[in-house]
């Protein structure tokens, strides 16, 4: 298991406990801001107790300037200031970060030994009034509303592992979030289905080998016929809610939805109850992309009705009050003047939040409705420049309805052809340009090596995208997948 990074980690624990040696095994050194290092800063050595309101002060500013820039954070102190631990964790749900504490458990004896052995030892009574205060402080953490509450009994025998056991407030395993060092997330979309004889065979070693490149998730397209862009009418496209179903039998970290759902195709509290469901079977690793649906043609074979383009985002405000509706506590009714259900009865409820994806660009309704009921917004495009207009557009929407853009991320669908090398990109273009000038379909699939499209995500990255959505024309098998590691390292 990995922490979810970036985030703010709040160590806890006493003198001689191994917060800093924790720490330090698992984070650069730039990452952790040590009130002890900020003594010797700010007076004579990490002892001088005289320099520590000085070094508290620094410690506030450099937290406060990391999260703002949506920075790793590990906070190393005795981390027992209650009124100073909620304000770090209200600082991390400003900036939107995950929000961990990590509460060393070394025995009391063990703690004693290593004080003993320093050249400055803490005063047997304070030690021990830490050590009693850290025992009483897990139901308190608990409570506080961290994301994950990690318990390490003693950091030295801890060292092997990648990160300690986290433990959420539901008592659940989290799903890793796997940010790649470029700072974006990549979740496949699975947007063909060459699957021959064994259809679930396929879908599971393709499932299987996203899971081991390293990808934060599986996403599905929901069409009723395939898509042009993608393949021809007659290949196989299945529909999503089944399909992920059978994935969430597979023995994978990876979180499972679709991008996008249309509003057009099922009631949005059958939407609800498929996701409840999906996420109870995989322990919360699900999310919900949603849309107001866009080719009439798939909807006129299937004798779907397709409104006009103001009926169909009305109806698709109302689906996510739904859904949100549906996955709340209790059963009890539900009237915001929009939505009036005579009550929300739906179990199994989510094990877990089930982010809302919204899907589209179109800013006067589309980026609207994502900055007032989304937890993200998937944009349609890489483009620099279109990228930057359409986040800015987003954050006047959010600033238009009292919302904090922080709260809605930003994710973006890329297409893109990845090769090996420059002589294999080219070669992938010629086999997919079909008639369109080699030039125009390689600028088009942004077609580039595995560096090339790194740095492309670094560069998404800084313009505050979050995820992205990857579905690549080879992605024939599970060979294709791994060839793509690269790309969420």
């Amino acid at each position: 298991m990995r922490l979810p990074d970036p985030a703010l980690v709040v160590l806890v624990g006493a003198s001689g406990s191994g917060k800093s040696t924790w720490a330090g095994a698992r984070f650069r050194a730039p990452e952790i801001v040590s009130s002890d290092a900020l003594r010797g800063i700010a007076g004579s050595g990490p002892h001088d107790l005289d320099a520590s309101e000085d070094a508290f002060g620094l410690l506030e500013t450099i937290v406060a300037a990391r999260l703002g820039r949506g920075l790793t954070t590990v906070v190393d102190t005795l981390g027992t200031d209650t009124v100073r631990r909620r304000g770090w964790l209200a600082a991390a749900r400003s900036a939107g970060l995950p929000a961990v504490v990590v509460v060393m458990e070394t025995p009391d004896a063990e703690c004693r030994r290593r004080n003993a052995t320093r050249d400055r030892p803490v005063p047997a009574p304070v030690l021990a009034s830490q050590l009693a205060t850290v025992r009483t402080l897990r139901p308190d953490l608990e409570g506080e509303g961290w994301d994950v509450v990690v318990a390490v009994t003693d950091a030295a025998a801890a060292l092997p592992d990648p990160v300690a056991e986290p433990v959420t407030r539901s008592g659940r395993r989290p799903a890793p979030d796997r940010v790649g060092s470029h700072g974006v997330r990549v979740v496949l979309q699975v947007s063909r289905f060459p699957w021959g004889e064994d259809p679930l065979a396929w879908l599971g070693e393709v499932t299987r080998a996203a899971d081991g490149a390293g990808f934060a998730g599986v996403a599905l397209m929901d069409h009723l016929i395939q898509i042009p862009t993608v393949g021809r009418a007659w290949e196989p496209i299945p529909e999503p809610w089944v399909t992920l179903g059978a994935l969430a039998a597979l023995d994978t970290e990876l979180e499972l939805g679709t991008l996008c759902t249309p509003v057009t195709f099922r009631p949005a509290g059958i939407t609800a109850k498929a996701a409840a469901t999906l996420s109870a079977l995989t322990g919360g690793r699900c999310f919900v992309g949603i849309g107001a649906g866009w080719w009439e043609r798939e909807h006129a074979a299937f004798g779907l009705p397709f409104p006009p383009d103001r009926d169909r985002l009305d109806e698709l405000e109302r689906a996510i009050l739904t859904l949100r509706a549906l996955w709340a506590a209790g059963t009890k009714a539900y009237d915001d003047g929009e939505v009036v259900l005579p009550e929300t009865t739906c179990y199994p409820r989510p094990a877990a939040s089930i982010p809302v994806i919204v899907g589209g660009s179109g800013e006067r309704r589309t980026l609207r409705i994502a900055a007032r009921l989304g937890d993200a917004c998937n944009l349609r495009t890489t483009d620099t420049e279109q990228l930057r207009h359409k986040v800015a557009v987003l954050r006047d929407h959010c600033a238009a309805v009292g919302r904090d853009p922080a709260d809605v991320a930003v994710t973006v669908l890329d297409l893109p052809v990845v090769g090996r090398d420059r002589d294999d990109v080219w070669a992938r273009v010629e086999r997919h340009r079909g008639r369109t000038p080699a030039a125009a379909y390689a600028a088009r699939t942004r077609a580039g090596t595995l560096a090339d499209h790194r740095a492309r995500y670094a560069e998404l990255a800084e313009l505050g995208v979050s995820t992205v959505f990857m579905a690549t024309p080879d992605l024939d098998g599970p060979d294709a997948v791994a060839d793509l590691a690269g790309l969420t390292a």
